[in-house]
């Protein structure tokens, strides 16, 4: 008498051993079971009847890119293995994966208008294993906010302390999203430099090396949001790239103690020049600032800064060759009415005021970007922002906080107050 047992594995029968009861003592005869029996050696299945995808699978139909794709084991004694998603440039999708392959679900957005490919694997109760292709498309979102992103400054040559600068057209404050905007702004400088973008608030990023740019280096700037979801109906746009150049390494220390100004050159003191700085109740910001530009001349008035016309610190000056470091108006330029005190006092109102054929030579060898720090001011220390850029005067580990990758949160220290108005001259 002979019992046969099958079972079915996705379409294959396996036929048991045949157990022989012999009347005069028992034996069991052994299977002979080689590879190709063996589940696991088998050519991987279709596995289209062992999960469900949240994508479209009808020709023509396309994806909500506003949506996470979703495959889903079923049937009972199945899982996935593993699931990768790919778009057509090569970009992967994030997931997660259920700890017991119920489930794989997107973490990462899609982009919208692209093509993607998803592998599938599976296996069945038996550890056979399965495989699915699936491709589908993602359409337009019906309504959208798109983001937009200026990169600034204009393309030029500029000093090796210019920051560059992110304007963008909505706010993004979600720390996810903003991780999402900045992954994708791009800058990459020849020779190559360690740096990072640094988030003013929440339509701003400025983005800096850990040391000032090279000399002659070549910078450029890109973003790859074009089509990327970054929030609830907000989509990335397109942004047009920038490159800039550097020049020579130039920067201007004012040492307002001993009421001299030295510039160096790559490195070789060039020239060094007695000023005057800002006098007690207006002393000169401390700290390192970059050029914002040049004017041949400028009318200072202080009833620009709060001095109230008539009282003893008012003025109402021409002022030529003025080389401007703060948006609230400290420059450095020519001061002939204090000649007698160059080199000698600070009799300023804040800003560094030399004398005129000095002025001139300053205002030819320094360009927007150069440097100009002051030290042994008894002023307070330069802004980081929102009176020009006082990036520099954040150390690294502190400017790093202001990323929303490598400082956790992409919160940014206090930058929202007003800049503080300072008189802007002699």
């Amino acid at each position: 008498m002979s019992d046969t047992v099958h079972f079915q594995a996705r379409g294959r029968t396996v036929v048991g051993c045949t157990l022989l009861v012999m009347a005069l003592g028992a034996s069991v005869t052994a299977c002979s079971s080689g590879d190709d029996d063996n589940p696991l050696s088998a050519s991987p299945y279709d596995a289209a009847g062992q999960i469900s995808f949240s994508g479209p699978t009808d020709a023509g139909k396309k994806a909500d890119p506003d949506k996470p794709l979703e495959v889903v084991a079923e049937g009972a004694g199945g899982r996935i293995t593993d699931v990768t998603a790919v778009d057509a440039t090569g970009r992967y999708v994030a997931g997660e994966l259920a700890a017991d392959g119920s489930r794989w679900h997107s973490t990462s957005p899609l982009a919208a208008g692209a093509g993607y490919t998803v592998r599938v694997s599976t296996e069945d109760g038996d550890g056979a294993p399965g495989r699915k292709v699936l491709t589908f498309e993602t359409g337009l979102p019906s309504s959208k906010k798109t983001l937009g992103v200026s990169f600034g400054p204009k393309a030029g040559a500029y000093g090796v302390g210019q920051p560059v600068t992110a304007e963008l057209s909505q706010p993004v404050a979600d720390p996810a999203q903003r991780a999402i905007v900045e992954r994708a702004l791009k800058v990459d400088s020849t020779p190559a430099v360690e740096g990072a973008w640094h988030w003013v608030d929440d339509k701003k990023l400025h983005y800096r090396p850990k040391e000032y740019w090279p000399a002659h280096a070549t910078v450029q700037v890109r973003s790859t949001l074009d089509g990327i979801k970054i929030g609830d109906r907000m989509w990335g746009g397109t942004a047009k790239p920038l490159t800039i150049t550097t020049d020579d390494h130039v920067v201007a220390v004012t040492d307002a103690a001993a009421h001299t100004l030295t510039v160096y050159r790559d490195g070789e003191e060039i020239k060094q020049v007695p000023v005057t700085s800002g006098k007690p109740g207006f002393e000169t910001r401390n700290g390192v600032k970059v050029v914002l530009g040049k004017e041949p001349f400028v009318r200072m008035r202080s009833s620009t800064v709060g001095i109230a016309e008539g009282s003893s610190e008012s003025y109402d000056l021409p002022v030529y060759f003025a080389t401007r470091v703060t948006w609230s108006g400290e420059y450095v330029h020519a001061a002939p009415w204090s000649v007698g005190s160059q080199g000698l006092a600070n009799v300023s109102h804040g800003c560094v005021g030399m004398s005129t054929a000095n002025a001139e030579w300053f205002f030819g060898v320094v360009q927007e970007g150069d440097l100009v720090e002051v030290v042994n001011s008894e002023g307070e220390t330069m802004e980081p922002f929102g009176n020009g850029f006082g990036d520099w005067n954040l150390d690294w580990n502190k400017w790093r906080t202001g990323s929303a990758l490598t400082g956790g949160t992409g919160s940014a220290p206090n930058t929202q107050e007003a800049a503080r108005l300072r008189p802007t001259v002699v």
